[in-house]
């Protein structure tokens, strides 16, 4: 039975190499698969998946407003598929997570989405939101804080580590401008810390 799952996590856990790993578990045994990223993230390249740990693969893209319903029925003219992946999923809008949803239960392809929860203010992206709503699973992917604690959360740093409070809700970038905390170690770098109680 067809799924939509949503593997969430914060950056930098891992979520792209397991979406590679995936998609080659099912290539590796005949069954084709259509990967999905999102057109404006071109870290790795135009229309390609890439993981920190050096392992990439061409993908097709999607924007802001595109129909993916229609999207994957015009790929699934072309042959069959065993499983749709996409990449950057928080990216992703309300209706198209319904769109993947019709997809699930009308046309019976799984679906894979990965992506993150949070932003680096600790709101939920439109994406994540529709998808943890929506989803038949989902699977959190994590990594660690420094201190050792589960990151849950992530902060947005300038190109000399200060961190960030405000900005845009997206703005492309990896190491150099995220580190993934758990949410005391990101309540103080916010400079959101629990108020001192009278003794």
């Amino acid at each position: 039975m067809a799924k939509l799952y949503f593997h969430y996590s914060t950056m930098n856990a891992g979520k792209s190499t397991l979406l590679l790993q995936a998609s080659h578990n099912y290539r590796e045994r005949g069954m084709d698969t259509y990967l999905i990223t999102a057109r404006f993230d071109n870290r790795a390249g135009e229309g390609q998946i890439g993981s920190r740990i050096g392992i990439g693969s061409d993908a097709d893209t999607f924007e802001t407003g595109e129909d993916l319903f229609a999207k994957i029925e015009a790929r699934l003219a072309q042959g069959h598929i065993a499983c749709v992946f996409i990449d950057e999923a928080q990216f992703l809008s309300e209706d198209q997570v319904w769109q993947l949803a019709r997809v699930v239960d009308d046309l019976r392809v799984p679906i894979m989405c990965y992506g993150l929860r949070v932003d680096f203010q600790g709101n939920l992206f439109p994406g994540s939101a529709a998808l943890l709503a929506l989803a038949d699973e989902m699977r959190e992917v994590r990594t660690i804080c420094h201190c050792g604690k589960k990151a849950t959360m992530v902060i947005r740093q300038d190109g000399e580590g200060n961190v960030l409070t405000a900005g845009a809700q997206v703005q492309i970038g990896g190491n150099e401008s995220y580190v993934s905390l758990c949410r005391k170690h990101w309540r103080e770098a916010v400079g959101d810390r629990e108020p001192s109680r009278p003794r």
